[in-house]
């Protein structure tokens, strides 16, 4: 029997709890039972980082990332003006690589995301399963109806603060950098998050994370990066939307779709050649997204890139157009989100 066990959650947000348990008790075979389940395991798991790190049994590895992360966390709240709340001042072993793993879908030919609803969050451009299994199958399902997909492990998430979200072990596998841009990013949504606009939220809060991150740097005083030193996620990122608009200009050029699904094919294997080559000579053979690139790629594949970095240079020209003041970027960005959809992509535009 599929049950979820008690959880000590934070009081102020008690009104959601019974809706959660009315979720879970549908039963673990449903989508909302299983996402349910999930959230109560990891309330349940949750534990004080302040009593593991005092503990003499806690490892002293582990001992020594959560101590780096409370500074990072600490830094978020008194110089990054995000949430000073429980949030990533807990922390959960779940025992897997990925807290969840998030299906993403598109038609053959488009690259637009298939778009799901949900009761809080809005409409999100992914579904996620707190179970890979789970997600394969509902990925080849998708598949069968001919769709393109792709599932992707994630190791953390926001419940936008309603619940105190925990430092989960499968963030601390990213070295101390990465794990702080984490905790930058998940509590930028707590931060600001607009309903129904993925890209907004996502391009928000990976700004917010990479600005974050140096003035985390600067804090230490580490030496910043060189001006124009090789960036491998940024500069993939450039590689594949750049294949994205030649596939989205594709979809829409009136071909027949033999011909067009071979220049689907053509196109990735153009990505494919451009990969290696950037990673042989400007990256000096850093290999870290060859796993990747070497999986079967499909419009779906495209998905989170575009999601993720659409509007991080608007950000970035809104936060110099504020000052570099963390507070008025916060208001002037909480301004865009306000407005309708149509007239928030023209500013974001504008800015970019």
């Amino acid at each position: 029997m599929c049950k979820p066990q008690s959880a000590p959650v934070d009081n102020h947000r008690l009104r959601w709890v019974p809706l959660l348990l009315a979720l879970a008790l549908s039963g673990c075979s449903t989508y909302y039972g299983q996402l349910a389940v999930g959230q109560f395991e990891l309330l349940r798991q949750r534990e004080p980082v302040d009593a593991i790190i005092a503990s003499e049994q806690t490892d002293r590895n582990l001992r020594q990332r959560l101590s780096q992360a409370l500074r990072a966390r600490r830094f978020a709240s008194e110089s990054l003006g995000l949430p000073d709340n429980g949030s990533y001042r807990v922390y959960a072993d779940i025992g897997r690589p990925y807290v969840v793993w998030n299906v993403f879908a598109t038609e053959e030919f488009s690259v637009a995301p298939l778009t799901h609803c949900f009761p809080i969050a809005g409409c999100v451009a992914y579904r996620g399963y707190y179970q890979q299994g789970r997600a394969r199958g509902a990925a080849a399902r998708l598949s069968v109806k001919g769709y393109d997909t792709q599932v992707a492990g994630v190791q953390a998430y926001s419940t936008l603060g309603w619940f105190d979200d925990p430092l989960l072990s499968s963030m601390l596998r990213w070295n101390d950098e990465r794990l702080a841009g984490l905790i930058f990013h998940e509590l930028a949504h707590q931060r600001l998050y607009v309903a129904d606009d993925t890209a907004f939220n996502e391009s928000f809060a990976s700004f917010v994370e990479q600005e974050g991150l140096r003035q985390w740097r600067a804090h230490r005083g580490l030496v910043p990066a060189e001006p124009g030193a090789p960036d491998p996620y940024a500069d993939l990122s450039r590689l594949v939307l750049a294949t994205r608009e030649r596939l989205a200009a594709l979809y829409g050029s009136g071909l027949d779709a033999e011909r067009m699904r071979a220049a689907k094919v053509a196109e990735f294997s153009r990505l494919r050649q451009a990969y290696r080559q950037m990673r042989d000579t400007r990256w000096r053979g850093d290999t870290r997204f060859d796993r990747w690139m070497a999986q079967p790629l499909n419009n779906a594949s495209l998905v989170p890139f575009g999601l993720y970095d659409r509007w991080v240079p608007a950000f970035a020209a809104l936060f110099v157009q504020q000052g570099r003041d963390w507070l008025r970027f916060y208001e002037a960005a909480e301004a865009l989100g306000r407005l309708p959809a149509d007239e928030r992509n023209i500013q974001l535009e504008s800015l970019r």
